[in-house]
């Protein structure tokens, strides 16, 4: 059974400027104490066609736990705008978030993104080169995407998903970067006809 749930996320300053930082309030349940800390990153997906663009926001370590109900605000600086591929900085991409323990992912959540120009004339016309200093940020709060994985929380037994893979959050970090992308784009190919909105979010 997981020692910890993540039971759920709001979404703070949302709609906002391209440029603000992200922030998100979690609240977690720990049923017991945990002596070592929880490794939380924020990944901004540049494009679903190629991890290269990923980018790792930041990473933050909670920690030792004590039992009981959590909550903070998880805050990043928004992405480096130049490792954003041109044709991928308007329109819909994801950012996600995911926690770790003793260097094993047991939860990932993403959350769809809508970037667009606030001024009628740039989105009938966008210039060639993206200004990002004009654009909004509207990340949908209501359909969040979440995949949980089973790991060994106490060294007894190989770490896996529910597949039976292993997985970490150091050792096969660029396996789990590509597998987001891939995450990502079935997720973009799905969500091509939504419309996004920008209600709080909540994960249960």
């Amino acid at each position: 059974m997981a020692k910890v749930q993540l039971s759920n996320v709001v979404v703070l300053d949302n709609p906002s400027p391209f440029l603000n930082p992200f922030q998100f309030e979690l609240t977690f349940e720990c049923i017991e104490d945990l002596n070592e800390d929880l490794e939380w990153k924020m990944i901004y997906v540049g494009s679903a066609e190629s991890e290269e663009h990923d980018q790792i926001l930041d990473t933050i370590y909670v920690g030792p736990v004590p039992e009981g109900r959590h909550m903070f605000v998880f805050e990043a600086n928004p992405p480096d705008v130049s490792k954003i591929p041109v044709e991928d900085a308007v329109g819909v991409t994801v950012v996600l978030l995911t926690c770790c323990y003793r260097n094993q992912e047991f939860v990932r959540v993403g959350y769809f993104i809508n970037n667009e120009y606030t001024d009628q004339e740039l989105q009938e016309n966008p210039p060639a080169t993206p200004q990002f200093d004009k654009m909004t940020r509207n990340i949908l709060g209501t359909e969040p995407r979440v995949t949980r994985f089973k790991i060994n929380w106490d060294d007894s037994e190989q770490p896996t998903t529910s597949n039976g893979i292993q997985t970490t959050c150091h050792e096969n970090e660029d396996s789990n970067l590509q597998e987001m992308d891939e995450e990502v784009s079935s997720l973009l190919s799905s969500h091509a006809d939504n419309s996004l909105s920008q209600s709080p979010m909540e994960v249960l």
